[in-house]
C-alpha cells in the first residue's frame, strides 16, 4: 500500500475533526439560541461569542472535501453521487446559517429577529444532522456495486446507522456548545449552558458513543481503534465531572477530547476501508484502490507542508484575540440606523 495515500487517509481523518470540534461548538451555539435563550440580549450574547470565528472555522469542511476529491478521487465520487440528497441539504443548512448571522442585525424589529434566529438555530441542526449522517454512512456502508456506484434509490443511505450519526454530531454539537457558552459567556447565558452541559452532556454523548461502537463491532476493530474508544469514554467522563463543578475551561477540554477520540476510533477502526459496500465487501471502497496517483498525493503533501501551517497559525492568532468572554453589559442595546444610502441624500 502507497505510504502517502496512509498518510492522506490519516490527514483527511484529522480534517474531518477539525470541521467537528470547531464548526461543533458553532452549530451547538445557533442551536441554543433557539433553546436556551430567554430574550433578545442572550442571543445576542451567544450570536457573539461565535461572531469572529464561525466563518473560519467553515475552512476545514471546504479543506476536507478538497482533500478527499484530491486524494481519493474514487472515494469522492462514490460518496458524493451517493449521498447527494444530505450533502445539498447539509449545504443549503450552512447557507441559511451564514445569511441568517449576517441578516439578524439588520433590522431592530423584533419579527425581522425572530425569523433570523430560528432560521440560524434550524439551519445549525440541519447542517449537523446531515453532516453526520453522511459521515455515519462513510464509516458503515453503501450499497456499492462492482463500479463504485450506488445501487437503490435517493435515500437509501437512510439507514439506521445514518440516523445515529445524525443524532450524534447533533447531541455532541449541543454539548460542546454548551461548554463554548460557558466558557466565552458571562451572566445568565453562561449559567444556563454550563447547567446544560452538566445535566444533559451524557445523554447527548450517547449516540456519538453508539456509532463508534457500531464501527468497531462491525469491522472488527484493532488495539488503537479499541483504545480510542476507551480514551474518549474516560474523556467524556472527565468533562462530566468538571462540568458539573463548574470547571468550563477543563469541561470543554473533556468534551472535545470525545470527538476527538471517538472520532478517531471510527477512522482506526474502518481502516483500510474508506467507504465500505453492504452488497459485497469485495466492492468496497480502500485506501488502496481509491487513491489518487503517488506523484499526486505527493504534490499535495508539499503544498499542505507550505500551506497548513499558515492557516493554523492565522486561526490561533484570531482566536487569541478574541479569547475574552462576551459579557451583558458589553451587548449595545438594539438601534436602528439610516443607511449611508440615505444619508447622502
Amino acid at each position: 500500500m502507497e505510504p502517502l495515500a496512509i498518510v492522506w487517509f490519516v490527514a483527511i481523518g484529522v480534517l474531518w475533526i477539525g470541521f467537528l470540534l470547531l464548526e461543533g461548538f458553532d452549530l451547538g451555539v445557533g442551536m441554543h439560541m433557539i433553546l436556551r435563550a430567554r430574550d433578545d440580549r442572550d442571543r445576542r450574547v451567544m450570536l457573539n461569542t461565535i461572531g469572529p470565528v464561525w466563518d473560519g472555522n467553515e475552512v476545514w469542511l471546504i479543506t476536507a472535501g478538497a482533500a478527499l476529491f484530491a486524494a481519493f478521487p474514487a472515494w469522492y465520487a462514490s460518496l458524493f453521487s451517493a449521498l447527494y440528497v444530505p450533502l445539498t441539504v447539509a449545504l443549503l443548512g450552512l447557507i441559511l446559517r451564514a445569511v441568517s448571522i449576517e441578516y439578524r442585525g439588520k433590522m431592530t424589529d423584533p419579527r425581522w429577529a425572530t425569523f433570523w434566529t430560528w432560521t440560524l438555530g434550524l439551519g445549525s441542526a440541519i447542517s449537523a444532522f446531515c453532516v453526520g449522517a453522511a459521515l455515519a454512512i462513510t464509516s458503515t456502508g453503501l450499497p456499492l456495486d462492482e463500479f463504485g456506484d450506488r445501487v437503490g434509490h435517493p435515500f437509501v443511505w437512510l439507514t439506521p446507522p445514518a440516523v445515529i450519526g445524525g443524532l450524534a454530531v447533533v447531541g455532541f454539537s449541543l454539548t460542546h456548545g454548551a461548554t463554548f457558552l460557558a466558557l466565552k459567556s458571562d451572566g445568565p447565558v453562561r449559567e444556563r449552558a454550563g447547567s446544560f452541559a452538566a445535566t444533559w452532556g451524557p445523554v447527548c454523548l450517547a449516540p456519538a458513543a453508539v456509532w463508534a461502537l457500531w464501527v468497531q463491532f462491525q469491522h472488527g476493530g484493532s488495539i488503537l481503534s479499541w483504545a480510542l474508544v476507551v480514551l474518549a469514554v474516560l474523556a467524556a467522563a472527565f468533562g462530566w465531572w468538571n462540568a458539573r463543578a463548574r470547571r468550563e475551561g477543563l469541561a470543554f477540554a473533556g468534551y472535545a477530547g470525545f470527538m476527538l477520540f471517538g472520532a478517531g476510533s471510527i477512522f482506526a477502526g474502518m481502516f483500510p476501508y474508506v467507504l465500505p459496500s453492504t452488497l459485497d465487501p469485495a466492492d468496497g471502497l480502500t485506501v488502496e484502490n481509491a487513491a489518487n496517483s503517488p506523484y499526486t498525493l505527493l504534490v499535495m503533501t508539499i503544498v499542505a507542508c507550505i500551506g497548513l501551517p499558515i492557516v493554523l497559525a492565522y486561526q490561533a492568532w484570531s482566536y487569541w484575540i478574541f479569547r475574552k468572554r462576551v459579557t451583558p453589559g458589553a451587548i449595545p442595546t438594539a438601534h436602528g440606523f439610516l443607511p449611508a444610502v440615505l444619508r447622502a441624500k
